[in-house]
This record gives C-alpha cells, sequence and structure tokens, in this order.
C-alpha cells in the first residue's frame, strides 16, 4: 500500500498545486490556458511519439487488450443509457452524465501509469488511447446528436475532430515509428526525450488551474450516477472483461486503471459547444477528479492483493 500511495500522492500533490496557483493567480489566468495549448499541441504528442517509437511491443496480445478497453466504454454507455429511462432528466444533462461516465483524463491516467507501470506501461496506455479517443468522441457527439435537439455535431465535424486530434496523430507517428522498424537518429530521440519530460507535469498542473470548487453546490443526482459510473462501475467491469479474455496481471493493471480515471477537463468544452449543461459538467469534472484519489487508492490497492 505505501509503493501505491508513494505513486499517487504525487500525481494529485501536483493537481493541488495548480489549484493554489488559481487562488493567488499565479502567473495568471492566460498563462495556463496558453500552457494547455502547450501541452496538448506539442508536449503531449512528444511524449506519445518518443515512448511508443521506443517501446517492446513484441509478443503483445494487442488485440484482446484494446477489445476490451472498448467492450468497458460500450458497457458504460449502455447502462447509462438504461438509467435515463429511469432517471427524470433533461437531454442536456444526459450528455454530461454520459461524457462523465466514459470520458478519461489523459493527463492523469498517463501520470499514474509511469508513477506504477513505467515506460513499458506508457507505451501500452498509448495504443490504448489510440483507438478509445477516436471512439469515445464517436459516442459523446452521437449522443449529443441524439438528446441535444439544437446540437451543432456533424458527422464531417466529428470526423475532423478526430483527424486532427494531436494525441491520436502522434500515437500513430509512434506507432508508425516502432512497427515499420524507422531508424531515429540519437538526436531526435533524445530531442524528444527532453521535450516532453515537462508533458505530464504541467499538464497536471493545469487539472488543478482548471478545478471549479464552487460548481460541486450545484450537485445533482446526475453528479452521483456519472461518477458512480465512472469511478465504480467501470473499473469493476473492466475487471471481468478483461479476466475474461484471460489478459495477463499488467494489461489488466492498465485497463482498470484506465477505467478508474475521472473525466476529461475538455468535457466542459464539449458541453459548451454542443448544448450539453455546462453547470453540470463543471461539478462532474471537479467532484471525479477530487474523489478518485480514494477510489483509485482503493483500486490499485485491490490490484496489488489480486497479484
Amino acid at each position: 500500500m505505501e509503493h501505491i500511495l508513494t505513486a499517487l500522492i504525487p500525481i494529485f500533490l501536483l493537481i493541488l498545486t495548480g489549484f493554489s496557483f488559481k487562488k493567488i493567480n499565479f502567473p495568471s489566468a492566460e498563462f495556463w490556458k496558453n500552457a494547455d495549448k502547450l501541452t496538448y499541441f506539442i508536449l503531449m504528442p512528444a511524449l506519445l511519439i518518443f515512448k511508443l517509437s521506443t517501446a517492446n511491443l513484441d509478443n503483445l496480445n494487442a488485440i484482446d487488450f484494446v477489445i476490451t478497453g472498448i467492450l468497458g466504454i460500450v458497457f458504460i454507455l449502455i447502462i447509462s443509457i438504461i438509467i435515463k429511462f429511469k432517471m427524470d432528466t433533461s437531454g442536456a444533462s444526459f450528455t454530461s452524465v454520459v461524457q462523465g461516465a466514459i470520458r478519461f483524463n489523459t493527463y492523469v491516467f498517463l501520470g499514474l501509469i509511469a508513477a506504477i507501470l513505467g515506460d513499458e506501461g506508457i507505451a501500452l496506455s498509448a495504443l490504448l488511447i489510440t483507438f478509445a479517443i477516436p471512439i469515445i468522441n464517436v459516442i459523446c457527439i452521437t449522443v449529443f446528436a441524439i438528446y441535444v435537439n439544437d446540437t451543432k455535431a456533424t458527422f464531417i465535424g466529428m470526423i475532423k475532430s478526430i483527424v486532427k486530434n494531436p494525441l491520436i496523430v502522434a500515437c500513430l507517428i509512434g506507432g508508425s515509428i516502432n512497427y515499420f522498424d524507422f531508424y531515429m537518429p540519437i538526436i531526435a530521440v533524445k530531442f524528444l526525450e527532453i521535450l516532453s519530460a515537462s508533458a505530464l507535469p504541467l499538464g497536471l498542473l493545469s487539472i488543478g488551474f482548471a478545478l471549479d470548487l464552487s460548481s460541486i453546490k450545484e450537485a445533482k443526482l446526475e453528479l452521483v450516477v456519472s461518477s458512480v459510473l465512472k469511478l465504480v462501475v467501470m473499473p469493476v467491469a473492466m475487471f471481468f472483461i478483461g479476466s475474461f479474455f484471460a489478459l495477463d496481471s499488467f494489461l489488466l493493471t492498465i485497463l482498470i486503471i484506465f477505467a478508474a480515471m475521472p473525466t476529461a477537463s475538455s468535457s466542459f468544452i464539449l458541453a459548451r459547444q454542443l448544448g450539453g449543461d455546462t453547470k453540470l459538467m463543471a461539478s462532474i469534472i471537479t467532484f471525479e477528479t477530487l474523489f478518485s484519489l480514494f477510489t483509485v487508492s482503493f483500486i490499485l490497492g485491490f490490484l496489488q492483493y489480486i497479484n
């Protein structure tokens, strides 16, 4: 358990540090807005290219690994839709419930994987998110199109958002370099290594700066449903699906950590753009980010016990 806390607490201390910067407005809100862009478009893609291109992915049962992740996402979506029939909630609020239940925070995910499973874990996680991000985007935009009448979502726009996603592009580049065994000059490898070193710390600080504790005051039943689905039900479902496919403990650990991650901060942007319930989305993001410290600790303790 001590090893788990040693890995987990620094991740949340970085988020807390980012939140403390928000309280004193340091350096400025504009700085963190630009830092988000730098991390999303440059630093994180550099990290994914570096880790995937240099990873040893031989003898990996990648198909079952990826299928398990996708099935876990689809299972939670189905449960969400079933609950919608039993719960009196608006279409806009339901879109926030779905985003909170199936999206994941990439920075927290990769930061925790790096601390616990190292470079091999990051490379495998990058492989997983290469497929997970497009599927989640398709699901979320489809849900907006169905449940929000005035949604601006279009099929062409959805395809463009996937093709232009820098994280997906980076995973494809890194994976291609690895798969086709392209030669990378040592200078290029070192450049990517140095450039990517700040990706996770800066990303985690930005998460903390974006937290809005006042939004939790708007808590509703929808917040509880979305958070329980994401932080409790999805990790349990992923465990059983992965066990069905007889995945080894290393792959299963990555999938369960992936499932247990709080929803992405970018969920708020999508809710604002496509007519979702932004207040509910903000409260879900903040609540899940804070409460995941406890749920992830428990889940990692369970994984350590069964391994």
